[in-house]
């Protein structure tokens, strides 16, 4: 494809060389640029891959995307200036994928807790009626039938145009995919086109990167505040952020809710272990997943259908039979014991909260329950005492473990932890630093009917420490421990 091509939408400052020349790839890494390659030098939080042009000159670059020239310039070289390389990398990566999303109806979700939860219901339930999908998500993605493993909830710019133009080219209709606050505020969704968008919910979490919840929300804000007005904005309104969301956007306005007179709305008619039963925009449906919590999950899943123009009683008859995501809430039962061990991805103290809450309001009088619950390195430190607080609130027992250290001191997380457990509640803690030990610990303080939540990582297979990720899989070790229980 031409440069210039490339360009169309992109509005450089100043183009200096020739534009009319064609360019075979997109590069971000100076490294894997080849012959013919555009590389996009972009100023990180650690580096800042403007030092790297003339390496990837030598390996092949025949254009460079700058928001800085450099001092000297190769004769032969395409340099084009811009305001934000992050955001033209987006616009460019769409073009040169021949804008996919453009052919595709895209729907991006967003909140701090349940998007994997709905993007993956919206995936299942599309699927389940017959249109081919693709999925963008943390746990996996999807194009099609095929599985595609997943590194960050929202990818870089370039994987996903790719990504998406993988979609397009195996005949996808629908693509459902989670937007993170990183994604949005590092330009990564640039050049996706949005049919629409969703609002989950907001609260304290990735303040290590966004510095106060006041500019978490407004990074958030910002996928909605450019829909275009062909598209729909879907809010939670039960969240006291929710309208907010919906301020500013050119969208289709629709609000969900549990509570309050909403364009979708619910009620909870039973909540147990078998699933929910929801009164659904005034029809009555069983559906397996379980706690209030997924009763927002599938209020807006059925919401987005709505919008997207399918049938009301075909959507609640197909959502009725779908699971959740891995990871999420995900249950296990032991055979003799009857212990019920739960694998939940909640990091969050809010996240937490509902998974206990809903425990606390399933379980019987006579069942125990044992939190085992860690806080991952080099992320928001504030939320750690809370999760601590929160955790030993609303269990009998709770192990404080490592969850992702990564290149943390465990002690210093474990210490901060605790300063959010209260004198009279230390009793009913124990701090095991190793995560399987802790798991281990936890299946043999259970008694017969006993549940056990195995909070934090929910769906990875890893645990990162000093930069290795090394195998490691909550569900597994909880069923293998229960293995060796039965014996």
């Amino acid at each position: 494809m031409l440069l210039s091509d490339i360009l169309l939408n992109v509005t450089p400052l100043q183009v200096l060389g020739k534009a009319h020349i064609e360019i075979a790839a997109i590069a971000m890494d100076s490294k894997k640029c080849d012959r013919n390659a555009l590389f996009v030098a972009m100023k990180g939080t650690k580096v800042d891959s403007h030092s790297f042009i003339e390496e990837a000159i030598s390996n092949g670059a025949v254009a460079i995307l700058v928001t800085q020239l450099p001092a000297v310039l190769n004769d032969g070289i395409c340099y084009v200036l811009v305001a934000d390389t992050h955001y033209a990398f987006g616009i460019a990566a769409s073009a040169f994928y021949n804008f996919p999303s453009q052919s595709m109806t895209v729907v991006g979700i967003t909140g701090t807790n349940g998007k994997t939860t709905v993007a993956t219901l919206l995936f299942n339930l599309f699927t389940s009626l017959g249109y081919k999908c693709g999925l963008i998500s943390t746990v996996q993605h999807h194009i099609g039938d095929k599985v595609v493993a997943s590194t960050h909830t929202t990818p870089n710019a370039l994987a996903i145009q790719q990504l998406m133009h993988e979609m397009k080219m195996a005949g996808c209709a629908y693509v459902f995919m989670e937007v993170s606050s990183h994604a949005i505020h590092q330009h990564r969704i640039a050049g996706i086109h949005f049919c629409g968008a969703v609002f989950t919910n907001i609260t304290h979490d990735h303040l290590d990167y966004h510095g106060t919840f006041d500019e978490y929300i407004r990074v958030k804000k910002l996928l909605f505040d450019y829909l275009p007005k062909e598209a729909f904005a879907i809010s939670n309104i039960d969240d006291k952020r929710g309208a907010v969301m919906l301020q500013n956007t050119a969208a289709l306005k629709c609000t969900y809710s549990l509570l309050a007179p909403a364009t979708f709305k619910a009620k909870i008619i039973e909540n147990n272990l078998t699933g929910l039963v929801l009164l659904m925009d005034g029809f009555e449906t069983h559906f397996r997943l379980i706690g209030k919590f997924n009763a927002y999950n599938l209020l807006a899943v059925f919401g987005v259908a709505i919008n997207l123009g399918q049938d009301k009683m075909n959507v609640l008859a197909h959502l009725s039979n779908l699971l959740g995501a891995k990871g999420r809430f995900e249950t296990y039962l032991s055979a003799k014991e009857r212990v019920l061990a739960i694998v939940d991805y909640a990091h969050t103290p809010d996240a937490l909260l509902n998974v206990l809450t809903t425990i606390q309001q399933l379980k019987g009088d006579d069942q125990h329950v044992i939190t085992v619950v860690g806080c991952g390195g080099n992320r928001d430190a504030e939320k750690r005492p809370v999760m601590a607080e929160v955790a030993v609130k609303y269990s009998n027992q709770v192990i404080l473990t490592s969850d992702n250290p990564r290149f943390e001191n465990l002690s210093t997380i474990l210490d901060q932890m605790e300063e959010g457990i209260s004198v009279s509640k230390k009793k009913f803690s124990i701090r095991i630093e190793d995560r399987a030990a802790a798991i281990q610990t936890a299946c043999l303080l259970a008694k017969p009917n006993d549940i056990i939540l195995i909070a934090g990582k929910g769906h990875e297979t890893y645990q990162e420490i000093n930069g290795t990720k090394h195998p490691f899989d909550d569900a597994q070790m909880i069923v293998d421990f229960f293995k060796t229980l039965e014996k």
